[in-house]
């Protein structure tokens, strides 16, 4: 064992199987058989994962999801302190990226307690690499918001970004939510549609998001779906804009009369880039200002 393996008090973030039981690693049912505290989500599904590979559950057992994250936290600190491992798990895949948990990883490494991984299992690695889109650079969106304006919303400020694009996609709104990102992305984006990755009925489709929102999987939605939304060759990613250019169409824009978000939108446009780009370079001039 690595050295880490033999601290105590040491938070374990390990990996899930997204479909197959057979993708959990040796390791991943040693630590968890180890472990005084094991944190799950949805309790019953991880009581039936340890009981599959023979892992005891009780007493051991904690629910911790986004309605009592804050509540556990003391607790689980707790465990640690006092020389505990606990071993945080997601219903599957690896944890924190789009479960909760990013809240005690950043408490316990306040504390100096150590927190290791065991990587495994990832909707996001393992659709980025099998869609056919160019995986370099790329971003996890992560789930859209369930409200349609939210949605549309979030979707606008992911329409700069020209690189690759993945997203979670719920079947209960998939048809929703592929129309909102061909409106908000470009109906001709490609992209990739892939359903039950690494289960037996795994399937994929490639076309454009407009012709993924009116597909077949639109009619019969079955299983969970992640969206790999290749980069929109109509954007350049480097314009040699830089950010005294950005704040004087934005303060331009500003002096006309335009509302802060219709002011971000008219400086990208009179620049040609994405409305992102204008608004990260916003925020961090400002930061600079607040420390001088």
């Amino acid at each position: 064992m690595s050295p880490v393996e033999r601290t105590p008090g040491t938070l374990w973030i390990v990996a899930t199987p997204i479909g197959t039981i057979a993708d959990l690693s040796p390791r991943a049912a040693e630590v968890m058989a180890g472990a005084t505290t094991i944190l799950a989500e949805d309790t019953r599904r991880a009581r039936s994962l340890l009981g599959r590979i023979g892992v005891a559950a009780t007493g051991r057992l904690l629910s911790f999801h986004e309605h009592n994250e804050d509540r556990r936290l003391e607790r689980v600190l707790d465990v640690l302190r006092t020389g505990g491992s606990v071993v945080l798990m997601s219903d599957a895949g690896t944890p924190v990226l789009s479960d909760p948990g990013f809240g005690l990883v950043r408490a316990v490494r306040r504390e100096a307690l150590p927190v290791a991984s065991v990587p495994g299992p990832s909707s996001f690695t393992a659709a980025l690499a099998a869609s056919g889109q160019p995986p370099l650079p790329a971003t996890l969106v992560g789930f859209l918001p369930a409200r349609a304006a939210a949605r549309r919303r979030r979707i606008e400020e992911l329409s700069g970004v020209a690189w690759t694009l993945v997203v979670l996609l719920s079947p209960h709104r998939l048809a929703a939510e592929l129309q909102d990102l061909a409106a908000g992305l470009g109906r001709d984006r490609p992209a990739t549609l892939l359903a039950e990755l690494s289960k037996r009925f795994e399937r994929a489709v490639t076309a454009t998001l407009g012709e993924l929102a009116v597909g077949g999987e639109v009619a019969r939605p079955r299983g969970e779906y992640v969206l790999v939304v290749g980069p929109d060759d109509r954007v350049e990613v480097d314009r040699g804009v830089d950010a005294r250019q950005i704040r004087e169409a934005y303060d331009d824009a500003i002096a006309a009369g335009l509302p802060r978000t219709r002011a971000i939108r008219a400086a990208a446009d009179r620049l040609g880039v994405g409305r992102r780009e204008v608004f990260d370079s916003l925020v961090g001039h400002e930061t600079e200002d607040e420390e001088d």
